[in-house]
């Protein structure tokens, strides 16, 4: 037996792997827990099997994070296997249950099958740092979304007229309604007390702020029922927010350090629009290699600047691409509209030529994606006038 397929539906605290032959007949398959010894064992029995084993797996990263560090380690050939793929691909295979053992056993088959699966690639440990890093800034920055909600919702049932006068997304506000929530306790303090209660705790323009917020309390003399809890609900979801807002910041500080000591920092971040943040959420979603992207063309059909459908019978829309990477181009291209002349410069011809400002904005990011791919391959930084091509002699 000179080759095997081995399909792991990769789990939480278990993985399902099923291997089949050249002809898909089922060798084996075994449910193993997600640790070190277990998996090891699963990689010599499989390993005995066959002289050349393909591995493959629905996840890239993640739950199966050890399986693939050891696959890895141990110079195997692995395969990737969209989830989304593998779901299509079942409704072709007999049985209805869905199970870890169909899924793997879907996972191996198609491996043997296909030939548009390209290998894995190890990421270097930069590259999973600042993946890791920029997921948990992502999932902050919604808990803090939703917080601010909370409490702008919690203080409008209260409040009203305060809710609608604070940037509640501001440190000032914040440290206010950490120690005064309802009209009256701000009317008690008025505004020169409050001033310099705020200006003690390091509030920037104290005094505008304690105008404002006795201005709002003014205007309103009645309590709602049930004012002394809500009050105490603002107060304890303003600190919510004031300790997101601190961990948002030590995480951008961890993603920043670690970018800026990427070979391509520099570059990336010459490109007017793209800060560290953008530019490290650029090299997480892009990997270590950039080779993978042998024209800019690929690079923004990765994108989704240049999405290749993937329609088949009834069904249509269904693109493929990275989102993470589309919302670096688009939200650096909006950017770079107020402080590129060139970016300016595109950006209106393309609404002269009837473009809405979203069109437009989505055709700048798609302009500049050839631009970063130029400065990367080229390794130079970019310039507002581009040097002149010399003939050759």
């Amino acid at each position: 037996m000179n080759r095997i397929w081995a399909g792991i539906d990769s789990g939480k605290t278990h993985h399902h792997c099923v291997v089949i032959d050249q002809d898909g007949t089922k060798l084996l398959s075994r449910r193993v827990p997600n640790g070190e010894p277990e998996l090891l064992q699963l990689l010599q029995d499989i390993l005995a099997l066959a002289d050349h084993v393909t591995w493959a797996v629905d996840m890239a990263g993640g739950e199966p994070a050890l399986l693939l560090a050891l696959l890895t380690g141990h110079d195997q050939e692995l395969l990737y296997i969209p989830g989304r793929v593998v779901n299509r691909a079942s409704d072709g295979y007999r049985g209805e249950g869905k199970t870890d053992a169909r899924d793997a056993l879907v996972i191996a088959d198609q491996a043997r099958i296909r030939r548009d699966l390209k290998p894995m690639r190890p990421a270097d440990e930069a590259t999973i740092e600042l993946k890791i890093l920029t997921n948990r800034r992502t999932d902050l920055v919604r808990d803090r979304t939703r917080s601010i909600n909370r409490l702008r919702s919690t203080l409008t049932d209260m409040f009203p007229a305060l809710e609608r006068a604070l940037a509640l997304t501001s440190t000032g506000p914040l440290v206010l309604l950490d120690g005064y929530q309802n009209p009256a306790a701000i009317r008690r303090m008025g505004i020169a007390r409050l001033t310099r209660w705020l200006r003690a705790r390091g509030v920037r323009s104290p005094e505008e702020l304690a105008t404002t917020a006795v201005e709002v309390a003014e205007q309103q003399h009645t309590a709602v029922p049930g004012e002394a809890v809500i009050a105490q609900l603002v107060r304890t979801l303003a600190a919510d927010v004031r300790v997101l807002n601190e961990k948002v910041a030590e995480v951008d500080r961890l993603i920043e350090d670690r970018f800026r000591a990427r070979d391509l920092a520099e570059i990336i971040t010459s490109l007017p629009g793209i800060g560290p943040l953008l530019g490290a959420e650029f090299l997480a979603g892009v990997g270590s290699d950039l080779t993978v992207f042998a024209t800019p063309d690929r690079l923004a059909a990765f994108a989704g600047l240049a999405p290749a459908p993937h329609d088949s019978g009834k069904k249509s829309g269904n693109l493929h691409y990275h989102r993470g990477l589309q919302r670096v181009f688009y939200m650096s291209a909006l950017t770079s509209v107020r402080y590129d002349p060139n970016s300016r410069t595109f950006y209106d011809r393309k609404r002269a030529e009837g473009k809405r400002h979203t069109q437009a904005v989505i055709a700048l990011a798609r302009r500049r994606v050839n631009v970063l791919w130029a400065l990367i391959r080229d390794r130079r930084l970019y310039e507002v006038v581009p040097p002149r091509a010399t003939a050759s002699l």
